[in-house]
């Protein structure tokens, strides 16, 4: 009985290098830099300092319907265990919707403290800087690929991690606000970690990202116009 052996042909793998190509020079660099102007790309923000040698990133950007003082309250109460991510909450939030109003006791933030990443508590993203109605740096170092947060302070890191910022930088655009989100982040070894995010963590940061935007301004339209808008 002859034995069957699956072959792949030249014209797929033209395919898919072509996909390869297409995608590294025109889909990749539009959804890391989704929304924001080329001056925006190219900025330094506060908290990029803090990955040094960083090997990823992106920075995608909205124009919110309210002022600074009116966006930085619904950034403050971000967190698992409080005001939920303004996502894809079955994704994030472990299906609790997100807050839809400004809640007084989630007001309180402080520089070292931790706001949980996932519904078990079991990770999280420390505040690294915190200038408020402007700047708000959230840090995750993370073991791969057990998911366990380790402390960078104690000069002991893994073999294989991910370091990385994310950052929410608030600039005012007449009576709205430009929202800048900057990730800057640092992977190794990258042989491991450069694959995953080239196929995970970026189209999933996009998607997620994209998302918090919609529902933020939808939230911000609703508190300053009292028009509905669109969870």
């Amino acid at each position: 009985m002859r034995e069957h052996r699956a072959t792949v042909g030249p014209a797929a793998v033209a395919s898919a290098a072509g996909a390869l190509v297409l995608h590294g020079l025109f889909l990749r660099p539009r959804m890391l830099t989704w929304g924001a102007t080329s001056e925006e790309a190219a900025r330094s923000y506060r908290g990029d300092e803090l990955i040094p040698g960083a090997d990823s990133g992106s920075t995608m950007a909205a124009t919110l319907p309210a002022p600074p003082s009116k966006v930085w309250p619904w950034l403050v109460q971000m967190g698992c265990d409080r005001g939920g991510w303004y996502s894809w909450d079955r994704l994030d939030n472990g299906g609790r919707p997100s807050a839809d109003r400004i809640v007084p006791e989630w007001q309180s933030l402080a520089v070292g403290q931790r706001l949980t990443s996932v519904p078990s508590g079991r990770a999280w993203f420390t505040v690294a800087v915190l200038v408020p109605e402007r700047t708000l740096v959230l840090r995750d170092d993370t073991s791969v690929p057990s998911g366990r947060p380790f402390d960078p302070s104690n000069g002991r890191t893994p073999r294989a991690f991910v370091s990385s910022v994310w950052g929410f930088h608030l600039e005012p655009a007449g009576a709205n606000t430009r929202l800048v989100v900057r990730t800057h982040g640092r992977g190794r070894p990258r042989v491991l970690t450069g694959p995953i995010d080239l196929l995970f963590w970026e189209p999933a940061h996009f998607v997620m990202q994209t998302r918090q935007f919609h529902n933020l301004r939808a939230r911000l339209r609703r508190a300053v116009t009292g028009h509905p808008g669109r969870p």
